[in-house]
């Protein structure tokens, strides 16, 4: 809508949107006095350029007006005056140049100085925040651009990829190619790079359907981050969730970074692999009220984020700060922003960060029903992308896996421990004379996680199967490490998890090659990670890769290398001939889940009967090859569970899943199913590198298994 036909009491669009002579502009400062546009001019980083230009309309707390002369490249930002209050929490400060919440691209970097602070600070940054400040912050915080959607998308269509069919890949930009070989060296550690053909042909190898990347919203370190040398690696601290981060780019120009994101998207798109953005609307880069004022604080402290009756953050994110997505302009602003993440940068989904801070409600308890829940489910455009929760934060009560409303799907954590538990934890209690701990929750994670996702016909889709993530050990460092090691991170060790259910295989790190142990303790390792990746890959629901895992990448034991901008987090791509086995294992699996459709189920098995012969879609077998019984679900000694996948009523292929965790060699029966004649080997986790021809058929019965390990047989049936 035109200035010359918006009713005057109907603000513009939020943001800078550029019109014929100039722009207009609008930002939500609801309890503002005042609000004023800065212009800057192009290189002014000490604001000796700055023009401001009062904005005079309001309606319903939206500051707006018409910016005559504006065009792309414009650099601005906003300052707003108003009452200080901090009991109130109203914390106006005219002295403090703030970031649009809508900016579409940012420039520059925020220095951790005392100006940046809305209240007197020491060269600590640490002070009596009740009182306010009078340094001008304009020398020392980010700019803000003015840029233009244009851009030439080509033929470029959205995979839509069905999660069933999805093999989602967590990869960070930076890590994946800052030491790549083959790509160039200006693009190491851009978008560019990662959407480089050897990248991409990479990508496709593995199998990922689609690429879920670590915060590229703009992101600022943390202060005390700074203070130890260190930056945020991993990008959840957000400074704009409209603007693309711009240090991930190959270019300085802020039109150019927007243009370099939307090109790998469509490069990515053209090989039919999709783009999921873990987003962080939870928190900002703002921290507590004992943080700076670099945008929301600044326009609206008391409308952004939850605060209590005296003013105080509510903090259910660990990070100082919670977006309050109650207020109706905060819902507004992250639906605004992940709409133009998949209408103007074609993303094809999202993953939440924290997801239940999202939805806890007016008692600060999680609501399913939360009203920002219910606008991503009946939005026309969000609601046809891919949703997933991460399903806790640090909260009472933040614990919420499986409680998310659909389409949502979900990282499955208890997926997670079960396979850890399985292949690690409990077959390092062999070794120590102790008892397990069943096999009941393997064969409910296997299965598609019914108890947490069965209701309101969610289906196995809605279990993203993971064993390692960004956040914790890689499966490599899972097989190598009892405990974690982030002395590097500058927290004494205090940061990151205790709970790895790790196995370290009897020698923790690597192993002296003047150890007579190191060729047994190396393989065992080497076929833990292959146990782990298959039980994930072939696993009812839908996996998720850790990037790294599928040549075994180590972080040295370091189970949080957040502020690790180095050699820990990025990928050395010189892979030894192990971790070229593992990463055809790897690939693999993922042609044989591709291959199987009983491997990609949408609906949970029922018990149901799918044969004339009366056999089941799906029946759960023991080492002795009869059916299991209750008594041996819960029995600590169980050790091997066989899984019989039903084709017929798919008209595909039957296969078994044979998982064995004891630690010395033994044997299996293998089941006796109606109207099969045999089992052909598909593959065996025993094998250091896949069979490059298929095993001779075998009647049901006994067979050699090698120690702990997995295998897949192919039925053969009279059909």
């Amino acid at each position: 809508m035109s200035p010359a036909t918006r009713p005057r009491d109907l603000p513009p669009t939020l943001g800078m949107t550029l019109v014929e002579g100039g722009a207009e502009f609008a930002v939500y400062a609801g309890h503002a006095e005042s609000v004023e546009v800065c212009l800057f001019e192009t290189g002014d980083t000490d604001g000796s350029t700055e023009r401001r230009i009062p904005l005079v309309e309001r309606t319903h707390g939206t500051w707006f007006g018409f910016l005559p002369g504006v065009v792309a490249g414009q650099r601005y930002g906003v300052r707003a005056d108003g009452p200080w209050r901090p009991q109130e929490g109203l914390r106006y400060n005219p002295h403090k140049l703030l970031l649009d919440p809508y900016a579409r691209a940012i420039e520059g970097d925020v220095h951790w100085s005392p100006e940046v602070y809305a209240h007197p600070v020491d060269a600590r940054l640490r002070g009596d925040d009740v009182l306010r400040g009078s340094l001008d912050s304009a020398g020392v915080v980010p700019r803000c651009v003015v840029v233009e959607d244009r851009f030439d998308w080509g033929e470029d269509r959205h995979p839509h990829t069905p999660l069933a069919d999805s093999v989602v890949y967590e990869a960070h930009v930076r890590n994946l190619t800052m030491l790549h070989p083959e790509v160039p060296e200006h693009l190491r550690g851009t978008y560019a790079g990662l959407c480089h053909p050897a990248v991409i042909a990479h990508l496709k190898a593995v199998g990922a359907t689609a690429v879920e990347l670590l915060p590229v919203h703009a992101f600022a370190s943390e202060p005390e981050v700074t203070q130890r040398g260190l930056t945020n690696h991993w990008g959840y601290n957000t400074l704009g969730f409209f603007a693309p981060h711009s240090p991930y780019a190959s270019t300085t120009d802020p039109q150019g970074v927007l243009d370099e994101f939307k090109g790998m998207v469509r490069l990515l798109h053209a090989e039919g692999i999709e783009v999921l953005l873990d987003v962080v609307y939870n928190h900002t880069a703002e921290q507590s009220r004992q943080g700076a004022s670099l945008s929301w604080r600044g326009l609206d402290n008391r409308a952004y984020y939850r605060l209590d009756d005296r003013g105080q953050d509510i903090d259910v994110t660990g990070c100082g700060n919670t977006l309050d997505l109650r207020h109706a302009m905060v819902c507004k602003m992250v639906l605004d922003s992940l709409r133009y993440w998949v209408d103007e940068c074609h993303v094809d989904g999202f993953r939440f960060d924290l997801a239940v801070a999202l939805g806890r409600g007016q008692n600060d308890d999680y609501d399913p029903n939360h009203p920002f829940l219910v606008a991503l489910r009946t939005d026309p455009v969000l609601s046809r992308v891919k949703l997933i929760a991460e399903p806790w934060d640090v909260g009472i009560h933040g614990w919420r896996t499986g409680q998310f409303p659909p389409p949502f799907a979900e990282w499955n954590d208890r997926f997670r421990d079960a396979v850890r538990t399985f292949w690690l934890q409990d077959v390092a209690s062999q070794v120590h004379g102790h008892e397990g701990h069943g096999i009941r929750e393997l064969g409910t994670r296997l299965a598609g996680s019914q108890d947490l996702f069965g209701a309101r016909d969610r289906g196995p889709v809605a279990s993203v199967n993971f064993v390692a993530a960004h956040d914790g050990f890689t499966v490599a460092d899972l097989t190598a490490y009892n405990s974690k090691h982030n002395g590097p991170n500058g927290e004494g060790n205090r940061d990151g998890t205790d709970g790895n259910r790790s196995w370290n295989h009897g020698v923790e790190g690597p192993v002296d090659p003047a150890d007579e142990r190191r060729d047994d303790i190396e393989a065992a390792r080497r076929r833990s990670m292959r146990n782990l990746l298959a039980t994930t890959l072939l696993a009812t629901g839908v996996p998720m890769l850790n990037a790294g895992d599928e040549f075994g990448r180590s972080q040295g034991g370091n189970n949080n290398p957040y502020c690790q901008d180095n050699e820990v987090s990025w990928f050395d791509w010189d892979l030894e001939d192990w971790q070229q086995d593992l990463l055809e294992t790897t690939s693999f699996l993922t042609r044989l889940r591709a291959e199987h459709p009983v491997l990609r189920q949408r609906t949970f098995f029922t018990g149901r009967a799918v044969h004339a012969d009366g056999s089941t879609d799906l029946s759960w077998f023991g080492a002795d090859g009869e059916a299991m019984a209750n008594g041996h679900w819960e029995d600590p000694h169980t050790r091997t569970l066989q899984m019989y996948l039903n084709g017929a009523w798919l008209e595909q292929h039957s296969l078994l899943l044979v998982l064995r965790g004891d630690v010395e060699d033994g044997k299996v029966t293998l089941p006796t199913v109606p109207g099969l004649t045999g089992y052909e080997l598909l593959w065996d986790s025993s094998d250091e590198r896949p069979a490059p021809t298929r095993s001779a058929v075998v009647d049901p019965g006994i067979v050699e298994v090698r120690g702990a390990s997995l295998q897949v047989y192919r039925a053969v049936d009279t059909t």
